[in-house]
């Protein structure tokens, strides 16, 4: 007999068992055709090849597959995208394109189904854009039951998104997303409905699933892992869940078929290192046997989504899969896709976009007014506010309230070494501007903006120097979106990003190499956080936990109540 492809003596994940054996694997097209027993044990080798392949002292393991991530957390396109992920090992992700859908709508989502990749995507339909609803954020597009009944045509569509806006599903009303989950859950197609719930639990949590949410990508505990678990919340963990008591918990509790590994959002200056097989290697880091955590990146992300033809190397399954020199590092040393060993094109595919992509940002410069405070009920005295606390660590957001001057009818908010966020609504709707106080963000002077702003999209400016701020947002006007630093009165460092303000239409290394600079620059301002840009990104997401600011305002998260700046003044 003769096939295309012949690994021989290689170590072979055998999936169901979670382990490795001596094994060589026949490939015929884009399917395995057979795996046997190892010529290495003296077997005669039943097959001819046109291509051998000697696997001694290596690893074969299936192709990743990432069921919960956003390409446009890597600011770029699904073609430039494919090509940076593809040597990491990842040979199929299931993408939520919630981030164009808040700038195009529809047509946002099918520019990019519309693009031809070698890695395999399949899509999500965004389930709450806006996050809230309009009321509290102005987003340039919507995805209602029209948009729904259109998508659920597309054979690249196999889940409902994830789910923000629980006080709509629990609602004793007939809302929007109660009657999208039915869309998805009735007829020919019944979706998987994925969430997103990170501080819910008991009876809202409870709630939250029998609306038919079953999975949950967000931040855990211990303690939130066996409640969910319990509850029968399949769960995806990314980076900031994989703590070393969160894989214990999950490793005693022996969970493994209720758990994938996910990326959920991954910086370009961060995938030129790695995309999910460094989420893998940290897993395995953290306490989970790596052959579990190959297991959860591999069979049960497939499983979830009814992915039936992948996630193990098996005959008759797609002949993706990763060849690995330890399970250690975790860094591929060849990757086959469709049988066939991928080679990284020196070029990147070509973006293609409408032209109106790149005209999105349709906002005022700001000016210098713009960032005063300065009008106060009283002329002098105090005022008490409600501030949004950055942590060190995850993008939570802390409700505080602090105690600060008022001067000439101006709160003092710098002398109190708090920042300003100002949120300007940029698709030309409304022209709202709102304020929020920041702790914990710049400790020297300086200014952020940028127009890259969970979900939304508006565009964000933090900082602690007026001019600076000023400098910062005309930029990010004029580039039609990205990002931008300044200090000193001057631009520091800026990542261009186009196409609907979220996006660039470039080469990821030159994209990685501009974000990396503003990274330096803003940790250069005092700023500390365990993910710097999705920190500053997330304080527009009204659905991450505590307090959070819109064109519209501040709102409370948990409540979706508007909060005042100034909670009372006292003179």
């Amino acid at each position: 007999m003769k096939v295309d492809l012949l690994v021989q003596n290689g170590w072979v994940y055998r999936t169901y068992r979670q382990c490795f054996e001596k094994m060589d694997i026949a490939v015929v097209g884009e399917k395995f055709y057979d795996i046997s027993p190892s010529s290495y044990y003296g077997n005669k080798i039943p097959y001819e090849a046109e291509c051998v392949v000697d696997g001694t002292g290596k690893y074969f393991i299936p192709g990743l597959i990432d069921i919960h991530m956003h390409i446009e957390s890597s600011m770029t396109y699904p073609g430039e995208f494919s090509r940076a992920v593809l040597p990491w090992g990842v040979t199929c992700v299931v993408a939520d394109p919630h981030e164009i859908a808040n700038v195009f709508g529809l047509e946002g989502i099918k520019s990019f189904m519309e693009q031809e990749t070698e890695l395999d995507i399949y899509y999500g339909i965004p389930s709450s854009v806006p996050s809230t609803g309009s009321s509290l954020e102005t987003s340039g597009g919507q995805i209602r039951e029209e948009e729904v009944r259109e998508l659920l045509k597309e054979d690249k569509v196999i889940c409902l998104g994830e789910v923000m806006n629980d006080s709509d599903l629990v609602s004793g009303e007939d809302t929007l997303i109660k009657r999208i989950i039915r869309l998805c859950q009735n007829g020919d197609r019944r979706l998987m409905i994925e969430g997103h719930c990170p501080a819910l639990s008991g009876e809202a949590l409870a709630g939250f699933i029998r609306g038919g949410v079953d999975a949950d990508h967000t931040q855990q505990t211990p303690e939130s892992v066996l409640e969910k678990t319990d509850m029968g919340m399949f769960l995806e963990l990314q980076a900031k869940s994989l703590t070393s008591d969160v894989v214990e918990t999950v490793v005693s509790h022996g969970l493994y078929e209720n758990v994938a590994l996910v990326t959920d959002d991954t910086m370009p200056d961060h995938l030129a290192k790695g995309h999910l097989n460094q989420i893998l290697k940290l897993a395995v880091e953290q306490g989970m046997p790596p052959e579990k955590a190959v297991y959860c990146a591999t069979l049960t992300p497939a499983r979830r989504m009814g992915l039936d033809d992948r996630g193990m190397i098996a005959p008759g399954k797609l002949a993706d899969f990763v060849v690995l020199d330890d399970l250690v590092s975790f860094c591929p040393s060849a990757v086959y896709k469709n049988g066939k060993q991928h080679i990284k094109s020196p070029d990147s595919p070509k973006a293609v976009f409408p032209d109106h992509f790149y005209q999105s940002v349709k906002c005022r410069l700001a000016l210098a007014s713009d960032f005063k405070l300065n009008r106060c009920e009283i002329r002098n005295g105090t005022a008490t506010v409600n501030v949004m606390e950055i942590q060190d660590f995850g993008t939570r957001v802390r409700h505080v309230k602090r105690e600060i001057p008022v001067r000439n009818n101006c709160i003092c908010w710098q002398e109190a070494g708090l920042s300003l966020a100002v949120v300007f609504e940029r698709y030309g709707t409304s022209g709202d501007v709102a304020y929020g106080l920041v702790e914990h963000a710049f400790k020297s002077p300086g200014a952020v903006a940028t127009t890259w702003s969970h979900d939304s999209h508006n565009l964000l400016v933090l900082g602690n120097s007026v001019e600076d701020m000023v400098l910062a947002q005309n930029r990010v006007v004029h580039m039609q979106g990205g990002y931008v630093t300044a200090r000193g009165g001057k631009i520091t460092a800026s990542a261009a990003l186009p196409v609907g303000g979220i996006l660039s239409d470039g080469s990821l290394p030159k994209l990685s190499e501009e974000l990396a600079e503003v990274r330096e620059e803003i940790g250069a301002m005092g700023y500390v956080n365990s993910n710097v840009i999705m920190s500053i990104s997330t304080l527009t997401l009204l659905v991450s936990p505590e307090l959070k600011i819109s064109d519209k305002g501040l709102f409370d998260v948990k409540t979706k109540q508007r909060v005042p700046l100034v909670e009372k003044y006292e003179s």
